[in-house]
């Protein structure tokens, strides 16, 4: 079983800062790519940023040069720093993680969704 949990989502005013952080735990071997979603209210879900084991990143063109994607390998943990943010950034945001498990198969895993507000 591999669990991908979520943190640090809240409710800020425009111009603020917020941190999400998403810990995957299980029978791990390996993980590849790391990522975050979101997806505001009636609308499809999007790719925010993305970061692979190596630490290549890339962002969606709302959130370059505000959002700040990082991971620690060793504490299997990708993390979303989030300034200057705006109400449009106001949605329920998503961990991913590419993993390949204990018995060498792989296999996408989201987390829960954790809810940003962002209020003007």
């Amino acid at each position: 079983q591999v669990q991908l949990v979520e943190s640090g989502g809240g409710l800020v005013q425009t111009g603020g800062s917020l941190r999400l952080s998403c810990a995957a735990s299980g029978n791990i071997f390996r993980i590849n790519n790391m990522g975050w979603f979101r997806q505001a209210p009636g609308k499809q879900r999007d790719l925010v940023a993305v970061i692979t084991e190596g630490g290549s990143t890339n962002y969606a063109d709302p959130v370059k040069g505000r959002f700040t994607i990082s991971r620690d390998n060793a504490k299997k943990t990708v993390y979303l720093q989030m300034d200057s943010l705006k109400p449009e950034d106001t949605a329920v945001y998503y961990c991913y993680a590419n993993i390949l498990t204990t018995a060498l198969r792989p296999y996408t895993y989201w987390g829960q969704g954790t809810q940003v507000t962002v209020s003007s």
